[in-house]
This record gives C-alpha cells, structure tokens and sequence, in this order.
C-alpha cells in the first residue's frame, strides 16, 4: 500500500500496489503493520458498505465524537464517487479545511480519514458501492453531522446533489459550540 499526503496533514490517499499475473491481479486494502508503522490508527472495529442507487447521491457529512471517534478508509467498489474530508478539530491549524478525492474501482484509491473529521461524498455514477473500513463501532448516541453545503466549508463538489437523505439535508450550521466536542483530537 502507498500512502500519499494530501493538503490536510493526516489525510491520505491510500494505493493499492497490486501484483498481477494472467489471473488478474491481488492487493492487500489493509494492513494494521503498515498503518502503524506509519503512526496512522491500526484498529478495525467494523466494515460497512454502502450501495447509491443514482448518480448525485449525496452522503454526510458525518463523524463520532469520543469515545468513540473514529477513523475511516473509503474505497469505492463500483462506480465513481467524490470523497471528501473536513477537518472539524477546532483547535487544528487546518480547522475548515477540506480534502476530496475521486474514488474508482480502476484507480484503486481510498481516502484515509482521522478521527475529529466530517466525511461525506457524491456519487459520480449510477449503482456505486462504497467500502468503508472503520476503527471503531457505529454508536448512534454519539454520531454527529454537518451541512455538505455549510458555506463555512465551501466544498466545490463536482455535481450537484440529487438525493440527500432528510437528516443530511438538514443538519445545522459547524458553529464552534457543536464541535467542542472534537477538541484535542
């Protein structure tokens, strides 16, 4: 696996370096020794996938407050998708900050996400399958979301949002007060 920084320190690109012979080809999509090695968070508490019916879709953006802030790899399995980072940490030099990267199943890319960032993403393609490796159980109790279209942000996603879900559409405003809570992560 290559890791590959992007503007945000702690945000990674995650490649897939695959071996290929007249099979096809293999890929390791994690490795607890690589992401420690790289001081990055080892611990995989859950698997999720996610299937988006239309292309436009738009989900998040959503994270966990401690304790059970988590960290997220998202890859894309089929189709295309937008995936995109927020660093929600109030007390970050990149505090407002954000991150995307187009996921295919082609480019073999993830994005690595750390604890105290809001992620989200639009599908650029009809039927894409989203993969998510996550460092720590779903806790609905301490899941959490922000506006995908906040003008605090100011994301430039590449299309326009066609199907939102109600409590994505509808989450407040990132004011200062909601995200004390990320503090020092």
């Amino acid at each position: 696996m290559r890791f590959l920084p992007t503007a945000i320190a702690g945000v990674f690109l995650v490649e897939q370096e695959p071996i290929s012979d007249e099979r096809g080809f293999f890929a390791r999509t994690w490795s607890a020794r690589e992401l420690a090695d790289r001081g990055l968070e080892p611990a995989l508490a859950q698997c999720s996938l996610s299937f988006n019916r239309r292309r436009g879709t738009l989900r998040g953006l959503h994270y966990q407050v401690p304790p059970r802030a988590e960290v997220k790899i998202v890859r894309c399995t089929r189709g295309r998708l937008f995936d995109v980072a927020v660093d929600l940490r109030p007390d970050s030099p990149t505090f407002r900050a954000w991150v995307g990267a187009e996921l295919t199943p082609d480019n073999g890319r993830a994005l690595y996400i750390p604890r105290g960032f809001g992620h989200g993403f639009v599908t650029l393609e009809d039927e894409t399958v989203v993969d998510y490796s996550i460092s720590a159980e779903y806790a609905p109790e301490l899941a959490r979301g922000v506006r995908y279209d906040d003008p605090l942000f100011g994301i430039a996603w590449p299309v326009a949002p066609a199907v939102i879900a109600p409590r994505d559409r509808d989450y407040p405003d990132a004011d200062l007060s909601r995200l004390e809570e990320l503090r020092g992560l």
